[in-house]
């Protein structure tokens, strides 16, 4: 497994060599954040202090699986999964966790059965309760990227339909009919969670 600082390199390279206008202050803003130090959850995948980075680069190697095996069939929507397009879709679609958790020591169970006091993260939404998706999208925007629409299809419904409601469900399905980057962002954030990731913590 890379190191902290490996991985960190790793996604600051990758960001860098899509080239985008002020991909830069993206990074410095995701530093600021504490993205590279945070955990990818409370306690599911990635609940360690470097999980959100790990995750992040999880779901990009997933992605560009994904992309080769859907243009050896379809190679006409080669426009549609630009590594570019990848990178950023798939890299930043987590941004919004990079300020969310928070450690605290809470009593748990130990094997034995006994309480102890352990070190866990608790989720703190109060400072900008937002949704997901779109805290992600915000966020990006603020730090001056010009991201194409597809590419906000694809981090704000990264999650994808499960648990939305009825108008939200909507917006889902119009977005999915306009690119194919949503469904490949989404299938790859649920492979690296559900399976590159299991059991890792």
């Amino acid at each position: 497994m890379a190191s902290d600082g490996e991985m960190r390199e790793r996604f600051c390279s990758i960001l860098r060599e899509t080239e985008r206008e002020n991909i830069e202050y993206v990074i410095e803003d995701l530093t600021d954040m504490g993205f590279f130090e945070a955990p990818a959850s409370s306690q599911g995948h990635g609940a360690y202090a470097g999980g959100l980075v790990e995750h992040s680069l999880g779901v990009y190697d997933m992605a560009m699986e994904i992309r080769e095996a859907t243009l050896k069939s379809r190679p006409d929507l080669a426009k549609y999964l630009t590594p570019e397009k990848i990178a950023i879709s798939a890299l930043l679609h987590d941004v919004c966790k990079a300020d969310r958790y928070r450690l605290a020591k809470r009593k748990r169970r130990n094997e034995v059965g006994l309480y102890e006091e352990q070190e866990m993260y608790e989720v703190h939404d109060e400072m900008f309760p937002c949704g997901h998706g779109e805290k992600s999208v915000i966020q990006l925007l603020r730090s001056g990227i010009d991201l194409e629409d597809d590419e906000i299809y694809a981090i704000r419904w990264h999650m994808g339909p499960w648990n939305l409601g009825k108008e939200d469900e909507k917006y889902y399905r119009q977005a999915s009919k306009q690119t194919p980057l949503q469904a490949v962002i989404h299938a790859a954030d649920t492979l690296a969670s559900a399976v590159l990731e299991r059991n890792r913590n």
